[in-house]
């Protein structure tokens, strides 16, 4: 928080988004303060009295970025009838976001994420955190379908199922970081959906 009696010499949100931008950009470990505090257009000692540290920033940014362009994909788990419609749509919505021509082109759950330094061993954990979170939604929306007796519980392993549909979440975000173009991701949706009958059907 800023200082008490101090008033804010720039705009948190406006902050905070500029951040979400390098972040997105360069992911944890390849994003230094120097570069933050340019594009925030802040000194150092502002984003360590308002935000905390790289670490405590970085966290708010993924709030931030989990309550807009991670939105989407979440919310239409919850906005369609049949849990086959909400997978389906959920992963078209993340085929918008990932594609996007306003932002890089993937998840920053998947790949904004530190792989060395051991202090950053936090941050991966936080990361992870959100990620089996998508496989909990997603696993809570399968369920919701046996409950409400489209997915027949004896012939469906809701866990196998949802492991699957956040395997193609995640490598949807991959192959759109490796130049794979809209059609080409649409294709990858066509084909997870194509395999739901055998998915939630026993063999």
């Amino acid at each position: 928080m800023a200082s008490r009696g101090r008033p804010l010499t720039f705009d948190p949100d406006t902050a905070l988004q500029r951040a979400l931008e390098v972040f997105w950009e360069r992911g944890y470990e390849g994003t230094s303060i120097s570069e933050l505090t340019r594009a925030m257009g802040i000194a150092s000692a502002s984003i360590y009295a308002y935000f905390g540290s790289k670490e405590s920033l970085f966290r708010q940014v993924m709030g931030h970025y989990g309550a807009t362009a991670g939105a989407p994909p979440r919310n239409a788990l919850k906005e369609h009838e049949t849990a086959r419609e909400a997978i389906h749509a959920m992963l078209r919505a993340t085929v918008d976001q990932i594609t996007r021509p306003d932002a890089p082109h993937y998840c920053m759950l998947i790949l904004a994420a530190p792989t060395g330094a051991v202090e950053n061993e936090p941050i991966r954990e936080f990361l992870a955190d959100i990620r089996r979170s998508q496989f909990t939604a997603i696993r809570d929306r399968l369920q919701r379908g046996v409950d409400e007796g489209e997915l027949d519980v004896s012939e469906t392993d809701i866990d196998a199922v949802a492991r699957y549909y956040t395997t193609v979440v995640q490598g949807l975000s991959v192959q759109a970081r490796d130049g794979a173009t809209r059609a080409e991701l649409e294709s990858i949706v066509t084909g997870a959906m194509a395999g739901w009958s055998a998915l939630t059907t026993a063999a």
